[in-house]
């Protein structure tokens, strides 16, 4: 079997820059929060974030450390790991669409926004969530592409597909419900001429995910337990308002209202590639879930969003005005960069 051929060049390099900039980040707010943000205290709907402690809690037991800033740092710095490899697969899937001006942009965004890292230092399901629907809709993109391709190229991706299903449903089940829909509305749209074996497919990827499900429990049917009422989904404006009024999110804010307009004003930018993590957007920021869960699951649209401003920017610095939007894209990363290097105290807290 051959392998693949990885190539490190300075796009890589670059990304990776900004990858370790971002888990420095991370690194420096866990070494100034309070000792009592070692108390695990795991809310959520999902076990997966407790599958995530668990591990350096064994190691903390097995070495006889009872050091509450070890525990501090070894319970939250895996968050922080899952975080950037949510931003290495962010930047894959948006340089893969948008070339590496786009892939740059909203990767940028992701590793200087202060809600991004208030998720990332803290133990909970809502990061691993975003991490495996994000995952889990382009992966269901790509098996919709593969499915034009030979059968044996199939494999792997459908493998994946039900992986991140899975993974997703162990941090929070109605994001994997949420995610299995947008999977279903995509394939069919892009499995043209083949829209009954996408079903299948998805049939396969949904029992598997059930199965890793379960042995995430213990194959205990607390596996089940969205269907309780304060599982239930309900809409609200609340978490969008909220990163809204959060001044450290301005020069985030001005990007997408730049993006809307251009989005809105030029064909260029109405394609499917810049569409799909817009719909994203819309289908989940006004999500919540019911009081007896603390979850937010208004975050889960924050990789999408990137990704749609890191297309539309990525389309701006393809036009005859590129100058000018060269200026316009330094000056947001700038102010976004200072305004959340500012928050870092803050965030701390």
């Amino acid at each position: 079997m051959t392998l693949p051929r990885i190539h490190i060049g300075r796009p890589q390099r670059l990304a990776a820059l900004l990858l370790l900039a971002f888990f420095a980040e991370c690194l420096w707010i866990v070494a100034h929060q309070p000792l009592a943000s070692a108390v695990v205290c795991l809310h959520g709907d999902g076990i997966f974030a407790q599958r995530v402690v668990e591990l350096p809690l064994a190691a903390l037991h097995l070495a006889h450390c009872d050091s509450a800033r070890a525990t501090l740092f070894l319970l939250h710095v895996p968050f922080a790991l899952f975080a950037a490899w949510m931003g290495g697969g962010l930047w894959w899937v948006s340089r893969r669409l948008f070339g590496n001006e786009g892939g740059f942009f909203a990767l940028a965004l992701y590793c200087f926004c202060p809600a991004v890292l208030r998720m990332a230092t803290t133990p909970n399901n809502d990061l691993l969530a975003v991490w495996g629907l994000y995952g889990l809709v382009y992966t269901a993109m790509g098996v919709a592409h593969a499915m034009q391709s030979p059968r044996r190229k199939w494999r792997p991706r459908i493998a994946l597909l039900t992986l991140a299903l899975g993974l997703t449903a162990a941090a929070h089940l109605l994001a994997a419900v949420a995610g299995l829909l947008a999977a279903i509305a995509f394939m069919m749209y892009l499995a043209e001429g083949r829209r009954k074996t996408a079903l299948q497919i998805l049939a396969f990827a949904a029992m598997g995910a059930l199965a890793i499900l379960f042995a995430a429990y213990g194959f205990h049917p607390a596996a089940l337990r969205f269907a309780l009422p304060g599982g239930a989904m309900r809409l609200s404006l609340a978490g969008p308002q909220s990163f809204a009024n959060n001044k450290a999110n301005l020069p985030i804010l001005i990007a997408t209202g730049v993006a809307a307009l251009l989005y809105l004003g030029t064909r260029r930018s109405r394609y499917f590639g810049n569409t799909a993590p817009l719909l994203m957007v819309f289908a989940l920021a006004p999500l919540a879930v019911g009081s007896q869960i603390a979850s937010a699951p208004w975050l889960w649209a924050l990789p999408f969003l990137f990704t749609f401003l890191g297309g539309v920017f990525a389309d701006a610095l393809e036009t005859s005005k590129r100058n000018l939007f060269l200026v316009l894209v330094g000056a947001i990363l700038s102010a976004q960069a200072v305004f959340c290097l500012a928050a870092l105290p803050s965030l701390a807290r």
